[in-house]
């Protein structure tokens, strides 16, 4: 079955750095474009980044784009965020699935921003 694995997060000061990650299995990885989205506490879950099928395209919401950077692996099934400059604002529970999401959510993985 679709199975998506964050990892990566945990509490960082203000400015400082984290690389996420996540390990999806049960569709073929590389015919889908994937996102990170992110969940704070008492708000909706909302859009972070896309890449696309191969890597060579990848859109950001405009509160993370130049701090944040979206890549991939399809040799490992995996994708990957790393998020540099982070601000108290970034705290949330990180999730991943596709660019029109299916399946069941993962955990997330928390992100907390705080000095």
């Amino acid at each position: 079955q679709v199975r998506f694995v964050e990892s990566g997060g945990g509490l960082v000061q203000p400015g400082g750095s984290l690389r996420l990650s996540c390990a999806a299995s049960g569709f073929t990885f590389s015919s889908l474009a994937m996102s990170w989205y992110r969940q704070a506490p008492g708000k909706e879950r909302e859009w972070v980044a896309t890449i696309g099928r191969t890597g060579g395209s990848t859109n950001y919401a405009d509160s993370v784009k130049g701090r944040f950077t979206i890549s991939r692996d399809n040799a490992k099934n995996m994708m990957f965020l790393r998020m540099d400059s982070l601000k108290p604002e970034d705290t949330a529970v990180y999730y991943c699935n596709a660019i029109a999401p299916f399946g069941s959510w993962g955990q997330g993985t928390q992100v907390t921003v705080s000095s």
